[in-house]
């Protein structure tokens, strides 16, 4: 079980720049889009188009995309469709679609409310080792905490499996994707999502404090209006200081040309998370 903290501030993360040759400091800043709602074939375009471009030596920096899933539900390489309680019939008469997908994590619902946390980088840009995957997770997920927790919401993290929890069930899920030294994809918040088809949904791979393995979101948890404006500045703070990037350069819209078309090509990665 989950047990929840309250709001107890995190123990510090020393930057990653502190204590280094002056030389080590000087790091290309993060690019930072906020964007907005995108289906999820084009989503995946434009996710393989980046993580070649930041793999790239002196090409695209280190990148942060902050959008909104079109209603569907995507499965990582810890779910299955058992995890959904929804008949085909009911999906599409939901309109939701399934798909299996290229990342790490659990079954995720996507739709309004939801704010998708989208980060492109070497291993090395962000001053791990090319299979330091570990401490970039760690890094990932304190940021998104100290998010969650700077809009004076509860959460946790638990040793068994990744994402971040509050008192009503789970408020971020991450799954990620790692090949050849470059990270992609991130994690989900819900911040106001209408939650009564999230409740059919088995998206965390542990339960919380309270058994549910269901996403729950941060306006459940304080009961009372979180505007997804301030969640996505809190977002952006806290996983730029996570990384102790020096400098953000922040920017409305996509960073690619959006075409809502299908892929011919499947994703072929390794998945984490």
């Amino acid at each position: 079980m989950v047990k929840l903290i309250g709001m107890k501030p995190n123990p510090k993360i020393v930057p990653l720049g502190k204590n280094r040759p002056e030389h080590e400091n000087l790091r290309r800043p993060l690019a930072i889009w906020l964007a907005g709602r995108i289906g999820f074939a084009a989503y995946t375009a434009m996710a393989e188009r980046l993580a070649w471009e930041v793999s790239e030596p002196n090409a695209r920096p280190p990148t942060l995309v902050l959008c909104e899933f079109a209603p569907s539900i995507t499965i990582g390489r810890l779910g299955m469709r058992s995890d959904i309680d929804f008949s085909d019939e009911e999906l599409r008469l939901q309109g939701l679609e399934v798909r299996y997908v290229g990342r790490g994590g659990g079954t995720v619902l996507h739709g309004p409310g939801q704010v998708c946390v989208a980060f492109f980088s070497t291993l090395e840009d962000l001053g791990f080792g090319r299979y330091d995957v570990g401490h970039f997770l760690e890094r990932f997920e304190a940021g998104l905490e100290d998010a969650v927790r700077s809009l004076r919401c509860g959460s946790t993290r638990d040793s068994q499996g990744h994402g971040i929890f509050g008192r009503t069930g789970l408020l971020a899920a991450v799954g990620i994707t790692v090949r050849r030294g470059v990270v992609c994809h991130g994690a989900f918040v819900n911040v106001q999502p209408a939650l009564e088809l999230f409740h059919r949904v088995q998206t965390a791979t542990v339960a919380s404090a309270g058994g549910s393995r269901t996403m729950s979101s941060l306006e459940a948890d304080l009961q009372r209006k979180v505007r997804l404006q301030d969640a996505r500045s809190a977002l952006v703070q806290h996983l730029s200081e996570a990384f102790a990037f020096p400098r953000t350069h922040i920017q409305a819209g996509f960073p690619l040309p959006i075409r809502e078309t299908s892929l011919s090509q499947t994703e072929h990665i390794s998945r984490v998370g």
